[in-house]
């Protein structure tokens, strides 16, 4: 076998750019549809170098140039080495250099980091998970929310997610969950991420009883305590059919299985930025030995791959998407073989894992150098 490939430099780039008719409404800070409205969206282009000529690609959310001098002069492949160590860091750290590593393992091996994970889907199906609903526009109704998820299933979703705030009344979201159903709850895994709004167990509980009536899939982080009272969704449960979906909020693989344990919910969330690849699979096991389905968090390549490789998963999150809005994902601008986006899925609502080594994605250089705003080189 081929000497391991050793890390000699790591490349930061920070990008940003504007998109249009996007900002935080008024009094809630929440973000949302703005017809007028500008706001920044950042990213840090990361590369990092081996002594075999590979170099490990991707957009990552995290600056992980603090974990450079951990990783200068040490094998690319000793995956399980560098997630024990960042385990003690903040975990976008540990996200951040694991994603990167497989990207580098799948160029040495010359397979896709769905091969090396034992992938077998090549197809994933997705649902649409909308933009947070806003004053105007066309998220800003219980009847337009339904003609949104009457529009995605006609372009082949066959699940569909709101995130109805920043809306002040509960009775809002409870006409926008009972509207959903009315119109295509026969036809469509309905879900409800609350972003953890709700501010008391009595509203979360007055949604949850929405949802049964409106036959919905899963009800995503209800209240405000940040998703990790496990007594609190325990008793939740208790009460209300539809199943939870729990783990976006708390970070580590243990506290996401903690809540498992706790029976303080029915879905795990799984998470790339914060986890990586190889504590998703970890948490993915951990799930499957429960008997839980575990959900991953997010768009993008890794998402994919990884998502490719895991049985006991539903649904591919095509994330932030909105009837007036471009996609929020930075996918169609980065990436010049890949999207995400709500056009982005096949007639029967799935997308494709990418092909070829690593995360088998290349990269729209101009764009990236264009929209740079610094750069930091480690070596």
């Amino acid at each position: 076998m081929a000497e391991a490939p050793v890390i000699t430099k790591i490349e930061v780039q920070q990008c940003s750019r504007t998109i249009k008719d996007i900002g935080r409404e008024p009094g809630s800070g929440t973000l949302t549809y703005l017809p007028g409205a500008e706001m920044e969206q950042s990213f840090y282009m990361t590369r990092v170098f081996t002594d075999k000529g590979i170099i490990g690609e991707y957009p990552l959310a995290a600056d992980i140039s603090r974990a450079a001098e951990l990783m200068l002069g040490h094998s690319a492949l000793e995956r399980g080495f560098f997630y024990a160590e960042y385990a003690r860091y903040p975990m976008n750290l540990l996200g951040g250099v694991d994603t990167i590593l497989w990207d580098i393992a799948g160029k040495f091996h010359d397979a896709s980091v769905s091969e090396l994970l034992g992938g077998f889907r090549k197809k994933l199906p997705a649902y649409a998970s909308t933009m947070n609903g806003g004053v105007t526009g066309g998220l800003s109704t219980p009847e337009s929310y339904a003609d949104f998820a009457q529009q995605c299933k006609e372009i082949g979703y066959t699940g569909f997610k709101i995130h109805p705030y920043p809306r002040p009344k509960l009775q809002d979201h409870i006409d926008a969950i009972l509207t959903l159903g009315d119109r295509v709850g026969d036809s469509m895994d309905l879900m409800l991420d609350s972003f953890c709004f709700y501010r008391t167990f009595a509203d979360a509980l007055k949604v949850g009883y929405a949802c049964d009536e409106a036959g919905f899939f899963w009800y995503e982080d209800p209240y405000f305590e940040g998703g990790s009272t496990e007594y609190g969704h325990r008793k939740l449960r208790e009460y209300i059919k539809t199943p939870l979906l729990q783990g976006e909020k708390v970070h580590s693989i243990q506290q996401k299985v903690n809540l498992l344990l706790a029976n303080a919910t029915d879905f795990i969330r799984g998470g790339i930025p914060a986890n990586g690849v190889t504590g998703t699979m970890k948490l993915a096991g951990a799930a499957e030995a429960l008997g839980i389905d575990v959900e991953i968090h997010g768009s993008g390549p890794a998402q994919r791959h990884t998502m490719s490789a895991i049985g006991n998963s539903n649904y591919y999150e095509m994330v932030w998407v909105h009837p007036d809005v471009e996609c929020l994902q930075m996918a169609n601008d980065v990436y010049t073989n890949y999207a995400d986006g709500l056009e982005a899925v096949d007639a029967d609502g799935n997308v494709e894992v990418p092909d070829g080594p690593g995360y088998g994605v290349e990269y729209n250089w101009d764009y990236i150098s264009k929209h740079s705003t610094g750069k930091v080189v480690i070596d």
